[in-house]
């Protein structure tokens, strides 16, 4: 009897031994693939990115690309659409009446805004040339002395085109400011005189200094500011139609040309 419990025993033992074992090579890790084989890993896909613009060919007229010159430089012609106010600064006047000067009196004209036109070309990186085109109307009166407090003269339409040379401080950069050197060469047209007067006035120029700066905003774009001073006299006359009695003037009108525009690079 104590023979046969040691068996079972023993027989119990030895099949709990073998379970085990089945057990652990079931649960065991496989073993690593044979040099040389491919290994496949479970990966996320990314999404497709997109292709940079493609700028080597045509650049739009609003875009800055690669080939976009930066600044301005030699070569370069520019035209240039502004507001501009002129403000006459009525210095220096001189009036008299049948010859005789009339002391205390003297003349004044309003200020005006218009569009103006202006044409440059770069000789060379720091220097260039350019011309502005507008025309102004503006009333005349007479102030003081035998004139009283104020009695209309009339009306007058100014031409005034300004040739300057500039020289400019930081070529090839979007920020590139100026100063320039002029001469103006005035016209007075469409004068009307008031209450019946005929009114008239001689051709007038004179030199001209100006200050500003260009900034290249997007592509050829640029804004423009522009600080301009004129030195003028204009010499105008008035008379009835009677012609019995004749007004004349000299005027220092030295007016003050302040513009702020775009101008698109050629």
């Amino acid at each position: 009897m104590m023979k046969t419990g040691s068996f079972l025993a023993a027989t119990l033992l030895a099949a709990s031994a073998l379970c085990g074992t089945a057990h652990a090579q079931t649960t065991a890790a496989p073993p690593p693939p044979p040099a040389g084989a491919s290994a496949y890993v479970n990966a996320p896909v990314a999404a497709p990115v997109a292709a940079p613009a493609d700028h080597s060919g045509r650049c739009g007229i609003f875009e800055t690309c690669s080939s976009t010159k930066i600044g301005l430089g030699k070569g370069d012609f520019m035209v240039r659409l502004s507001g501009v106010g002129v403000l006459p600064q009525d210095r220096d006047s001189k009036v008299s009446l049948n010859g005789q000067r009339l002391p205390g009196a003297h003349i004044s004209t309003t200020n005006q805004a218009m569009p103006e036109l202006t044409l440059e070309y770069f000789f060379t990186d720091n220097l260039s040339l350019d011309l502005i085109a507008t025309s102004t109307r503006h009333e005349v009166a007479g102030h003081g002395g035998a004139l009283g407090a104020k009695t209309d003269v009339g009306s007058a339409w100014v031409l005034p085109p300004t040739l300057t040379v500039a020289w400019h401080f930081r070529p090839h950069k979007r920020f590139n400011p100026y100063v320039g050197l002029g001469a103006n060469l005035t016209w007075f047209h469409n004068m009307h005189g008031a209450n019946g007067l005929k009114l008239n006035s001689g051709f007038t120029g004179g030199p001209s200094v100006n200050a500003g700066f260009d900034y290249q905003i997007v592509g050829n774009w640029f804004f423009n500011a522009d600080v301009k001073q004129i030195f003028m006299r204009m010499h105008a006359w008035a008379q009835d139609p009677a012609e019995t009695v004749r007004i004349r003037a000299h005027e220092s009108l030295d007016p003050t040309v302040v513009s702020a525009g775009i101008a698109y690079r050629f």
